[in-house]
């Protein structure tokens, strides 16, 4: 349901109907005619390695604190998908990274979100808890912390870069594929 209750145009309160030519409800103002729409926010990540280990982060903040996940967070306006993945990587784990190709692209539907996570390879092997980390860890394949992953997206996004990594996918890179497709 939207939390829109005035017009971010005039101030004037909104109402929520289907405008003409739309087919969902819509935070509209009636005074100045504004739309105001309401989407998904986009989360970005990506999936740190070195050496064969994968680099993760136990969160320090809600929600699922106490759990570990890949570095991701909030796109900011401006920004590029690579960008954002590689800075929450250092705020989050203190580590530089060459974000890769794109791994997974996730809906969250009750959350409003959608979690778009990259492959990345750490620069060197360098990290640390940022502010939003309690600690952050390399672990093989057979150490990740299944049972305390944070998110579902996050847990399917480690499992795609793993079966990728087993099938020798993980050094694709995007100029690779676009060549092969011409």
């Amino acid at each position: 349901m939207s939390t829109i209750k005035f017009c971010s145009n005039c101030g004037h309160a909104v109402t929520r109907r289907i405008p003409e030519g739309d087919q969902l409800p819509r935070a509209v103002c009636d005074h100045c005619g504004t739309i105001t729409y309401e989407n998904p926010r986009v989360v970005v990540g990506c999936v740190p390695e070195w050496d064969g280990r994968i680099l993760l982060a136990r969160r320090a903040i809600e929600p699922r604190r106490g759990y570990w996940t890949a570095p991701a967070g909030f796109l900011e306006i401006g920004e590029s998908m690579h960008a954002a993945a590689a800075r929450e990587t250092a705020e989050e784990a203190l580590a530089e990274v060459e974000v890769g190709t794109l791994l997974s692209v996730v809906n969250v539907l009750h959350a409003a979100q959608v979690h778009v996570m990259f492959r990345a390879r750490m620069l060197h092997e360098r990290h640390g808890a940022g502010t939003e980390s309690l600690e952050t860890a390399l672990f093989r394949e057979g150490e990740i912390p299944w049972g305390d992953i944070a998110f579902a997206s996050i847990h399917f996004a480690l499992e795609r870069y793993l079966a990728d990594r087993r099938d020798g996918l993980e050094h694709i890179h995007f100029h690779d594929i676009l060549r092969a497709a011409h």
